[in-house]
C-alpha cells in the first residue's frame, strides 16, 4: 500500500463520512479501506440510488394493481443491487478523480488520495462489486437486464461530465434514476409513457439535491478547473432549485395522475398527497438553502432520503386501499 501524502487522521476516516458511522467502528480494520472506496460510511448515497428503484417498482404495481411473489424478491434485490453499484459508481468516480480528490480539501482523505488502497486494488473491487450486482439482474426478466446493462455506459460516463459540461448532474440523474425503468420493467415486463415521464422527474429531482451537494466544493471546483451547476449557477441558485423543484413536481403528478387512471378514488387522493408530501419537503430545503454553509448543505442534501420515502409510504398506501 501506498504511503499517506495527505497524511489523515491515523483511522483513515474520510472527512465527509457521517461521524461514529459502522464502517470506521465496527467493520473489519483491513476491509474499512474498500467500504469507504464505495461509500458504505456515507449511505446517503445508496438510498438515493435505491428508492427511484422502489418507486418503479410501487409505481408499476399500483398501475397494474397486481402484486407478484417475484415483486417481493424484487423489493430485496435491488436493495442489494444499489448498494453494490453505488459501491461500484463511487469506486469508478474516486479512480477516475483521484488527481482531482487530492487538491479538493473535502475529498483528499478519500482512500485512493491518501493512500489506503492502490489503484490496482480499486479496480479489483468495482470488478467484483459489479460481478455481483450481475448476478442479482441476471434473476430479472429479460427487458430489465438489457436496461440494467445499458446503464453501464452512463456509469462510465458520469465521472467524466464535470470535465466538459457545466451539467455534470444531469448525467447523474440519468444514471441514478435508471431503476425507476428497470424496477418497472421488471415488474411489468415493458415501459410505458407515465414510467418515462417519472424518470424525467427524478432526474430533476437529483438536479436539486446535487446542486446543493455540489456547493460545498464550488470554490474548490473552480480554482481546478472542474464545471458543476453549483458554479454555473453561482448567487442564482435558489432561482435555479425552484425551478427543479417544480419540474419535478409537475412531472411527478402527471406520472402518478395516469397510473391512477384505474385506481379507486381514496388511492388516487393518497397518490397525489404523496406528491405533495414530497414537495413541500423539496420547498422546506429551498427555503433553508444557505450556499455559504457547508454543513447546513449537507445535512439538506443527506434529508433528500427522507424525502424520497415519503412519496414511497404513500405509493405502498395507495396500493393498499
Amino acid at each position: 500500500m501506498s504511503q499517506n501524502p495527505t497524511k489523515p487522521d491515523k483511522l483513515g476516516q474520510v472527512a465527509d463520512a457521517v461521524k461514529g458511522n459502522w464502517v470506521d467502528n465496527l467493520a473489519p480494520v483491513k476491509l474499512r479501506p474498500y467500504l469507504r472506496l464505495s461509500r458504505a460510511d456515507r449511505p446517503v448515497g445508496t438510498w438515493l440510488l435505491l428508492i427511484p428503484c422502489w418507486w418503479g417498482l410501487l409505481i408499476g404495481i399500483l398501475q397494474d394493481g397486481k402484486v407478484f411473489s417475484n415483486d417481493f424478491w424484487l423489493f430485496f434485490s435491488c436493495s442489494v443491487g444499489a448498494l453494490l453499484m453505488r459501491g461500484a459508481g463511487c469506486t469508478w468516480n474516486d479512480i477516475s478523480d483521484r488527481k482531482i480528490d487530492g487538491a479538493v480539501e473535502r475529498t483528499r482523505s478519500r482512500p485512493i488520495p491518501s493512500g489506503q488502497v492502490t489503484l490496482t486494488q480499486s479496480v479489483i473491487w468495482m470488478i467484483l462489486q459489479i460481478g455481483i450486482a450481475g448476478i442479482i439482474l441476471l434473476s430479472y426478466n429479460l427487458n430489465s437486464i438489457i436496461l440494467g446493462l445499458s446503464s453501464l455506459f452512463l456509469v462510465a460516463i458520469y465521472p467524466f461530465a464535470k470535465r466538459f459540461t457545466w451539467w455534470p448532474q444531469v448525467f447523474l440523474g440519468l444514471a441514478f434514476n435508471w431503476g425507476i425503468l428497470l424496477l418497472f420493467v421488471a415488474h411489468s415486463g415493458s415501459l410505458s409513457w407515465p414510467i418515462v415521464i417519472l424518470y424525467i422527474a427524478g432526474i430533476f429531482w437529483t438536479l436539486f439535491y446535487d446542486t446543493i451537494y455540489a456547493y460545498q466544493d464550488s470554490q474548490d471546483d473552480l480554482l481546478i478547473g472542474v464545471k458543476s451547476t453549483a458554479i454555473l449557477f453561482g448567487e442564482h441558485a435558489k432561482k435555479w432549485l425552484f425551478s427543479f423543484i417544480l419540474l419535478c413536481v409537475v412531472l411527478m403528478a402527471v406520472s402518478v395522475f395516469f397510473v391512477t387512471q384505474e385506481r379507486a378514488a381514496l388511492s388516487k387522493i393518497i397518490s397525489f398527497i404523496g406528491v405533495l408530501s414530497f414537495s413541500i419537503h423539496l420547498f422546506w430545503q429551498w427555503q433553508n438553502f444557505d450556499a455559504k454553509n457547508s454543513q447546513l448543505l449537507l445535512t439538506l442534501f443527506r434529508s433528500n432520503r427522507n424525502a424520497g420515502l415519503i412519496f414511497a409510504v404513500f405509493l405502498c398506501f395507495a396500493i393498499l386501499v
